[in-house]
């Protein structure tokens, strides 16, 4: 499973940068972690300066370390800011910001596209990578719907409250959680708004079959790190009977790997205008 996740990520960062036609001398990558995207800048362009935004000291230590590890210190930068304001980085300071599965999670999302414009030279060039849950989060309003019309079964109704730990529920909450509030065409106009240009934008939809995994290694995965593990929702919202009837409905299934997961990925770049080009010397 790591394994999996850890190829998967890698192909994020590596789809990200390839938007990138010129070797940039510096990026700001936001709400950076582990130092994913960093890593793989630094692999292809050697020279890169880079700096790194988190709201997290504990993922900016954990990235600091792992950089003096790599002999890439004097390269790397730590910054403690939010993606909404990207404080202290100074303007038109960054040929490339990029983000990976970190502006989901911001609330004032056209405020962050606003910030990235600002730290841009012109001509620099904004990439993201930015996971798309509201199809996931409106699966719950179905589960809604079949729970009230099968009363004599307990499973549909189960299932929705499960899922809806997971997921706000109804539509109405969509709106107020930052990582159901959006859609594709949402993060397109707010990097428009913004003032980027040259916009490219792609929905890439993955559906593949699960691999089989032990009940105990399910139970502790949650779709996105905002939603509590299924072993947490299991033991805290469901009676003894309850947990009883959803294990003896899933578990075989998870064992087997019978069913399949969908993941949306949304890839949108574009560029910050140059001013020199649009205004030449006379």
């Amino acid at each position: 499973m790591r394994a999996h996740v850890a190829v998967q990520t890698a192909a994020f960062a590596e789809k990200i940068l390839n938007h990138v036609q010129t070797p940039p001398a510096t990026m700001l990558d936001i709400g950076s972690g582990d130092g994913l995207m960093a890593w793989a800048a630094l692999s292809r362009w050697p020279r890169i300066d880079i700096t790194m935004t988190d709201i997290s000291p504990a993922l900016l230590s954990l990235a600091q370390r792992e950089a003096a590890s790599r002999g890439a210190a004097s390269q790397c930068s730590f910054v403690l800011a939010n993606a909404e304001t990207l404080e202290s980085i100074i303007d038109n300071s960054q040929d490339l910001v990029t983000s990976r599965s970190a502006l989901a999670y911001v609330v004032d999302k056209p405020a962050s596209f606003r910030a990235a414009f600002r730290v841009l030279k012109p001509g620099g060039i904004l990439s993201i990578a930015e996971p798309l849950f509201r199809e996931q989060a409106l699966s719950t309003s179905k589960l809604q719907e079949a729970a009230y019309a099968e009363t004599d079964n307990p499973l549909p109704a189960l299932l929705h409250r499960w899922k809806a730990a997971q997921f706000e529920n109804p539509f109405d909450s969509l709106q107020q959680n930052p990582i159901t509030s959006y859609t594709e065409q949402n993060l397109l106009g707010f990097a428009s708004q913004a003032g980027f240009e040259n916009l490219q934008m792609e929905l890439h939809v993955e559906e593949r079959q699960a691999p089989p995994r032990g009940w105990e290694v399910f139970c502790a995965m949650s779709p996105h790190p905002l939603a509590p593990s299924s072993g947490e929702i299991l033991a805290t919202r469901f009676s003894a009977v309850e947990r009883r009837i959803l294990e003896a409905a899933l578990r075989p299934r998870v064992e087997k790997g019978a069913f399949s997961i969908t993941s949306r990925m949304i890839y949108l770049c574009g560029c910050k205008p140059n001013i020199q080009a649009l205004n030449p010397p006379a």
